[in-house]
């Protein structure tokens, strides 16, 4: 039985890292298909092989979500299968909307749902939960925003007097698209090696929270492999239903991103690269000399944010509970 359920535990957080890549794909090349620098194939297939090298480089972020958030004694291998569970259907279920919401809090509200329905809130690190989760989600979009507003007024200011170098950016902005694409390898993948992880620990099968390298392997292949599968009904909401973009104010929302991702990775910080790319995407809106975001789509947006820790959550304490029924 403890084998079925180790098995179980790889094999969901494999599925779980193959939806945060085709759930997230639309994170990393939205911008640059909305601008028409690349085809969405070329596009995919880029950020796909990106991807797979960035999960490979390990950050704090693993071992944030295996050891960081909950008591790892205080868990079992029925715990992480229900985490994953509700973290899996938040994410097809989101996608299937074409609402870009967050795989990262998705798993994390899975993992507290679970816990809590086991062993109660004495389980959960709410001081590091509050800290490295919950701020980082409510700072971050904000502040990939501000970066991004700030940034494309910059670039305003001396495309205004060097217009020539407009067409560049079509360049650059193919090099700030990968930059998202390693970023969001190295922060996104994190979360399924540490939630593995942690599934193993709990199960015996290792005796530490060392991340073993064929979980590290496994999930940077996985989620590159998902991020290949497209998810085309994000990248329509994220890419053109938030504001237009030209080369430039695509260039500018994906630096932003990336710096900020790849700064909280480094911190341990399980960010969002949804909310990020989103945001930044705004601001680019907002800084335009004629202002211009669909703050119905935003609303939405924010409205799916606000509800995805704690449904996530709310999906895996049901299906623990289930499991206590009836295993």
């Amino acid at each position: 039985m403890d084998f079925v359920l180790v098995i179980c535990i790889v094999i969901l957080g494999l599925i779980f890292d193959y939806t945060n890549g085709f759930h997230d794909a639309a994170n990393v090349v939205s911008t640059v298909i909305a601008t028409r620098v690349l085809t969405p194939l070329v596009a995919i297939c880029m950020a796909s092989a990106l991807n797979v090298v960035g999960a490979t480089q390990i950050s704090g972020v693993a071992q944030t979500i295996a050891s960081g958030l909950v008591d790892p004694n205080y868990t079992s291998s029925i715990t992480i299968i229900a985490a994953l569970l509700g973290a899996i259907i938040w994410n097809v279920l989101t996608w299937f909307l074409g609402i870009p919401s967050s795989s990262s809090y998705a798993l994390i509200g899975g993992l507290i749902g679970a816990v809590w329905a086991q062993t109660g809130v004495q389980a959960i690190y709410w001081y590091p939960l509050i800290k490295k989760v919950i701020i980082p989600m409510v700072l971050s979009p904000l502040i990939g925003c501000l970066f991004s507003f700030s940034f494309l007024k910059i670039l305003q200011f001396f495309l205004k007097r060097f217009d020539k170098f407009t067409r560049l950016f079509a360049c650059l902005q193919i090099a700030s698209s990968a930059l998202v694409a390693l970023a969001h390898g190295l922060n996104d993948a994190q979360k399924s090696m540490g939630i593995i992880t942690l599934g193993l620990f709990s199960a015996g099968v290792i005796s530490t929270n060392t991340i073993p390298l064929w979980v590290i392997l496994s999930c940077a292949l996985v989620i590159g492999i998902g991020t290949a599968s497209g998810g085309f009904r994000i990248i329509h909401t994220v890419g053109f239903r938030i504001t237009n973009l030209k080369s430039y104010q695509g260039f500018a929302a994906e630096s932003s991103s990336s710096f900020i991702i790849l700064f909280a990775s480094f911190l341990g910080m399980p960010i969002s690269s949804t909310q990020m790319i989103v945001g930044s995407i705004t601001g680019v809106g907002l800084a335009k000399e004629k202002p211009s975001v669909e703050w119905k789509t935003a609303r939405r947006l924010v409205l799916t944010w606000v509800l995805t820790l704690p449904l996530a959550a709310g999906f895996s304490y049901l299906i623990f509970m289930l499991f206590k029924v009836f295993i």
